[in-house]
């Protein structure tokens, strides 16, 4: 038996992890059984309205009730503080861990992170669950058998308003560590390996006050392959999207991701199709859950460098856009580095 420690009850924390733990629990085919759910968060009204959910408000607390050797610690911490949660727990004994993303939210961190998971042999996997999404599965069966010639370019849209939670609360640094790493992911997953092309982000304003790089983000890249992927993000926008399209050779296919874990359908808009569109159910993270469990259960390591990949191309897209305020402002820009550096 695994038994979960979530850190962290926040946004992802209680409201996408907990929530999906429950699920898990509760399906027939569950993979394996699931202990009793243990939380750590420091702050005082943390983990109210958590049935089932033992919480503590210390690390120290949250270790006495569980044992490393069994445990899957799910770090739903803001990424600057990743790497001190990640290196104390190693040390005290955990070994498998499940991490929200972005894995890191600067190169330092990662390389940090990537030390720490080879020092002490850490079986760590980054939350990823588009690459478990149906749509996604369905999108790349398109991509792979061809049935309307070859994939030549990718377009996200990834907008929803997020004014409250902004100004209210410390933890993504920029725009392009809300949304954008879910689809990056799946560009990857789709295309292959990329380099950064262009990026541009904007400032988060409201009457509240202004929070730098919080408004939008976008970015451009060029896929080894020969692909083009355009990936927009806009925290300030009245509605929200999850779309991707993909335009092959002869026609374009519209994926519609479900908005959130309110409502678990995606959508699929095939050309010229008479029955669309196909509209499913796709609780990706639920199934995401499933096979990561089933994977430390029976031991199998996670060896995807598209976690890695993602964050090495949201440091390059945010060194693009540090470059760019720099050159209006009317400094002289660094040296440029090589793309090589952030692409594996």
């Amino acid at each position: 038996m695994l038994q979960p420690l979530v850190i962290g009850l926040g946004r992802s924390g209680a409201g996408l992890h907990v929530k999906a733990l429950a699920r898990l629990a509760s399906l027939p085919e569950a993979p394996l059984a699931v202990g009793p759910l243990v939380a750590c968060d420091s702050r005082p009204e943390a983990g109210r309205g958590l049935p089932g959910v033992t919480v503590t408000h210390s690390l120290a607390e949250a270790v006495r009730l569980v044992s490393p050797r069994l445990t899957v610690v799910h770090v739903c911490t803001p990424p600057a503080s990743r790497t001190p949660v990640l290196t104390e727990l190693a040390a005290l004994g955990f070994r498998r861990f499940l991490v929200e993303k972005p894995l890191a939210a600067d190169r330092a961190a990662l390389d940090d992170i990537v030390r720490l998971r080879r020092h002490y042999d850490l079986d760590l996997v980054v939350v990823s669950h588009w690459l478990a999404s149906g749509l996604t599965g369905r999108l790349r069966r398109l991509v792979h058998e061809r049935p309307f010639g070859a994939l030549r370019h990718i377009a996200f849209a990834q907008h929803k308003p997020r004014f409250v939670r902004t100004f209210t609360r410390e933890g993504h640094p920029t725009a392009f560590d809300v949304e954008i790493p879910h689809s990056l992911g799946v560009a990857l997953d789709l295309a292959g390996p990329a380099e950064l092309v262009d990026a541009h982000w904007s400032d988060l304003r409201c009457d509240d006050g202004v929070r730098p790089h919080m408004g939008s983000a976008r970015l451009t890249l060029r896929h080894h392959s020969g692909i083009r992927t355009e990936i927009t993000s806009d925290l300030a926008s009245p509605v929200q999207q999850r779309s991707v399209t993909l335009r092959f050779e002869r026609g374009s296919v519209t994926g519609h991701y479900p908005l959130s874990e309110h409502d678990d359908h995606a959508q699929l808009v095939l050309p010229d199709d008479p029955h669309g569109p196909r509209v499913f159910r796709d609780d990706a993270l639920t199934t995401f859950m499933r096979r990561t469990y089933q994977d430390f259960a029976a031991g199998r390591r996670n060896h995807s460098a598209v976690p890695y990949d993602v964050v090495r191309l949201l440091c390059a897209a945010k060194d693009h856009c540090r470059a760019a305020e720099r050159t209006s402002a009317g400094d002289t820009p660094d040296a440029p580095t090589t793309e090589e550096q952030y692409v594996r």
